[in-house]
């Protein structure tokens, strides 16, 4: 049986790049000790190791400039979601610290590029990192009273007849569905209710949008 993630060349199945292989030897930033809690204003958490992912961010956010100064962490998972959060912990802290508002502007995609690329089926470890940060940031703005700046990410039903939410498109669109008929197949979505379908596709063109670029 061929293999079904290969590199850009064709020429190579299930590659990593360099820089994934430098990542996941030699993390960078990974939290080999307990913190003490005056090293770090913000903790980001996604995932259960139950489901064979979860990661834990520590920051040490500058109050007055908000940038981020320190992003330490530990991950339950595969040498793909440790080199993505290797990486990541770099892109934050490298020149003088990214600003908050920058750092939710980040998309996987760009983690994702700065690595080099990952195989699809690990695209999903880039998408770990990125929750993981963001669940970080809403920490520090509600540690420091700045409730308007915290982003609520809840889940919204669309279909009621198959409960069907938006975070189920999401993750249908993430596990590689591209059209509202591969999110079909994957969520049962919109079957005997063609109303929730135009809602649908436009989760689909968003989702693409936000992690593909």
């Amino acid at each position: 049986m061929s293999a079904d993630v290969t590199s850009h060349d064709k020429k190579q199945s299930w590659f990593y790049s360099d820089m994934v292989k430098q990542h996941f030897f030699h993390p960078q930033n990974f939290l080999d000790h307990d913190l003490d809690p005056s090293e770090y204003n913000a903790i980001g958490k996604v995932g259960s190791p139950a489901c064979g992912d979860e990661l834990r961010v520590w920051l040490l956010i500058d109050p007055q400039t908000e940038r981020i100064q320190r992003f330490r962490w530990k991950t339950f998972g595969c040498g793909s979601a440790i080199a993505s959060t290797s990486m990541t912990s770099v892109m934050m802290t490298e020149n003088g610290g990214m600003t908050l508002t920058k750092a939710r502007e980040i998309k996987p995609i760009d983690i994702m590029n700065r690595l080099g690329g990952l195989p699809a089926r690990k695209f999903h470890c880039s998408v770990l990192c990125d929750k993981a940060l963001r669940d970080a940031i809403n920490d520090f703005y509600r540690r420091v009273g700045k409730f308007d700046k915290i982003v609520a990410e809840s889940a919204r039903m669309i279909d009621p007849v198959t409960k069907v939410t938006d975070r189920d498109i999401e993750s249908a669109v993430l596990d590689g569905a591209q059209t509202i008929e591969q999110v079909q197949t994957k969520t049962k979505v919109g079957i005997g209710n063609p109303s929730v379908l135009p809602a649908v596709e436009e989760l689909i063109r968003f989702y693409k949008e936000k992690y593909f670029g």
